[in-house]
């Protein structure tokens, strides 16, 4: 049984820290004059006591490194107990939702997902709609750490392969957590600035820029719209085409930039395959558009650009309704969806770096079947790729595959029709945001949805954006054994 007082101990820091950013909403609701204040003061005294309470009580456990079990555990736990307490002003506050609604809400918030149970979001109180952007912030810079420093020591998805980019945590996870999150947390909060700042010259609101500046750079795609940005100008939505794409690329390029080398970012051959596939998605929908609608040229590509970045970076902000596009375009978004954006950002689905892995692996296969006695090692950017990144990419993938499947064949059973419990599946294990068919509101909710879909779809949620393995492989009884 693996010691769990290093993993409470930091865990109960996430709450403090958690506690405090509730207190954030709770003072612009002082300031609405909204009744809900009380019920954000509450919350984030609870959340803080219980951090202190875990935090205080596992000093004495608090080492220099986390075992290999830690570090899986700690990523999974932390993913099921912070949006659980997230989840207490959506339960609690003004016209509270039900317990499965909240917690819902709470876990699309935090994994970055986007799907929303919530109606009505232009009359919701400030201090609500606030709260949902903090807690996709919050998810969207977790999950860069999680990238950054917990999965290449854990060798999921291929993400050892990204160890020798400087960041080797091997027995040095938490003074390496340290350094590595204080220069994430310099880039991602001069991203969000600089959203904000795009968005209120292109005619926002202060309030709606920076809550849609929050849940941008996250690739989260809350909005304070039920239209999301149906009604913005179509300035606002160019600037969330190239704020979506850029928080789609990888972090770690953006921290060698602020110091003084862009060749990393240049040349990496994952943002130069991303770019090209976005504009071969984007050129697809146009094209098809124009050849079998017409229409006006430019508000075709905006809308066109808008929406395929908007779910291939998995952000899930929507600015037209896609499904009467016809049913290619409706393909052509859902593969998008399935590809993802670059390892290491707040992107979410498969990503392209494994695409490229199995691509090549597929690549040296067939040159083998060609020639049996050559031995031909795969290369990416230079690098050859070990063959264990090989396996892991591998596995990753038809984990994915199997999850999606045996999600969408679940939800299909909780009564929902194909389309939707397909896309349901889609858009929770891909954490994309939208789902489609005849169950989810005109305003992309799926408050409709069976409850048993919503559990469903929150296992979903952790088991995409945790990268299927790091959560399954807690399921082994061998993991528990000394």
């Amino acid at each position: 049984m693996p010691d769990l007082r290093p993993v409470a101990h930091i865990i109960g820091l996430m709450l403090v820290a958690l506690g405090v950013m509730m207190l954030i909403p709770a003072a612009v609701a002082v300031s609405q004059a909204e009744p809900g204040w009380a019920i954000f003061l509450q919350s984030a005294v609870a959340t803080m006591l219980t951090g202190c309470f875990l935090a205080l009580s596992t000093l004495n456990a608090l080492t220099e490194s986390l075992t290999l079990r830690q570090s899986f555990l700690l990523t999974t736990l932390t993913w099921v107990i912070l949006p659980a307490f997230g989840a207490m002003p959506f339960f609690l506050g003004p016209g509270g939702e039900r317990l499965v609604d909240a917690l819902f809400e709470s876990m699309s918030g935090m994994t970055t997902t986007g799907t929303t149970i919530m109606v009505g979001l232009d009359e919701k109180p400030d201090a609500i709609l606030l709260w949902r952007s903090i807690l996709q912030w919050l998810g969207g810079l977790g999950i860069v750490i999680v990238a950054l420093v917990f999965l290449p020591v854990m060798k999921v998805g291929g993400m050892q392969y990204f160890r020798a980019e400087g960041f080797d945590t091997l027995g040095k996870i938490l003074p390496r957590v340290r350094d590595i999150s204080l220069m994430l947390i310099e880039v991602y909060l001069a991203l969000t600035v600089a959203a904000a700042v795009a968005y209120v010259l292109a005619g926002m609101s202060a309030f709606d820029a920076i809550n849609h500046a929050l849940t941008t750079i996250a690739t989260g795609g809350f909005s304070t719209r039920d239209t999301s940005f149906g009604e913005y100008s179509a300035a606002a939505q160019y600037a969330a085409i190239a704020l979506m794409w850029l928080a789609g690329l990888p972090f770690i390029r953006y921290i060698q930039l602020v110091n003084g080398d862009v060749r990393p970012l240049l040349q990496d051959v994952q943002v130069r395959a991303y770019f090209r596939w976005t504009l071969y998605a984007i050129a697809l929908i146009v094209g098809y558009r124009l050849l079998t609608r017409g229409g006006d040229l430019e508000a075709v590509i905006r809308e066109s650009a808008f929406n395929l970045v908007s779910l291939m970076s998995g952000t899930g902000y929507g600015s037209a309704d896609i499904t009467a596009w016809g049913d290619f375009v409706l393909l052509v978004v859902l593969m998008a969806g399935f590809i993802g954006a670059c390892t290491a950002s707040t992107g979410c689905s498969i990503k392209v770096f494994r695409y490229l892995v199995l691509f090549e692996a597929i690549r040296a296969q067939l040159r083998q079947l060609v020639h049996p006695s050559r031995v031909a090692p795969i290369h990416l950017q230079g690098r050859r790729v070990e063959e264990d990144v090989i396996t892991s990419v591998v596995v990753l993938f038809t984990a994915f595959v199997l999850g999606f499947g045996l999600l969408a064949v679940a939800l299909s059973l909780t009564g929902l029709q194909m389309r939707a419990s397909i896309t349901a599946a889609w858009t929770a294990i891909g954490n994309i945001g939208p789902a489609f068919g005849r169950e989810v509101g005109p305003t992309g909710a799926v408050d409709g949805f069976p409850d048993s879909a919503k559990w469903l779809m929150m296992l979903g949620m952790l088991l995409g954006r945790l990268e299927m393995v790091a959560v399954l492989v807690l399921l082994l009884p061998r993991f528990w054994r000394n």
